[in-house]
């Protein structure tokens, strides 16, 4: 049986399988970058920083480069924010013998929204400014829209709306980061 033990550990050894967790490094080895604020493409105001700040966040809690000014730096990650998609994903119909009799039988309130973020991220040398990494990534969520309760329905809380999607937005941005993060910094 041990001798059978032995065997195993020797084979693993021998066809480099490694137990735990592989160390992390950003290409070419770099220890120190720089993350300014991503470029937003979109219509959708004031997002670009939960993006940039979710990957600081990334980075300061791995500990695999630390990051600095955009003077110090010898790379920096350039962000953009390409796209930013709603689209309904449940609705509930009006009319008699529905679930909202008192609106008219073409009427459709939507209760769930999706949430579709696209953003390019690119890790620059300074130098020359050469690209030695680049990706594309998309990530989505949903969230529940304004439900109104009212026998009269003539409005939606815009607030609870915006933000219901701003959340949503910032969840988006933490898990697209860790998968930025992940990707950028394994096998180098």
């Amino acid at each position: 049986m041990t001798r059978i033990l032995m065997i195993f550990i020797l084979l693993l050894q021998g066809c480099s399988y490694k137990w735990g967790i592989s160390k992390r490094f950003l290409p070419q080895g770099y220890r120190q970058l720089a993350i300014p604020v991503f470029k937003n493409d979109t219509q959708e105001t004031g997002i670009e920083v939960f993006l940039t700040n979710a990957l600081i966040r990334q980075f300061s809690l791995s500990k695999v480069a630390k990051v600095v000014s955009n003077d110090e730096a010898p790379i920096v990650i350039e962000g953009v924010i390409e796209k930013v998609k709603y689209a309904y994903e449940s609705q509930v119909a009006g009319g008699a013998g529905t679930a909202l009799p008192q609106m008219d039988e073409d009427t459709f309130l939507t209760t769930k929204y999706r949430i579709y973020v696209t953003a390019q991220v690119k890790l620059k040398r300074r130098s020359d400014n050469k690209i030695i990494w680049q990706g594309r990534f998309t990530k989505e969520r949903g969230y529940t829209s304004p439900q109104i309760e009212s026998s009269i329905i003539n409005s939606a809380n815009a607030i609870y709306n915006l933000s219901a999607r701003r959340k949503g937005i910032a969840q988006i941005a933490e898990s697209m980061m860790v998968d930025i993060h992940d990707r950028m910094t394994e096998s180098f």
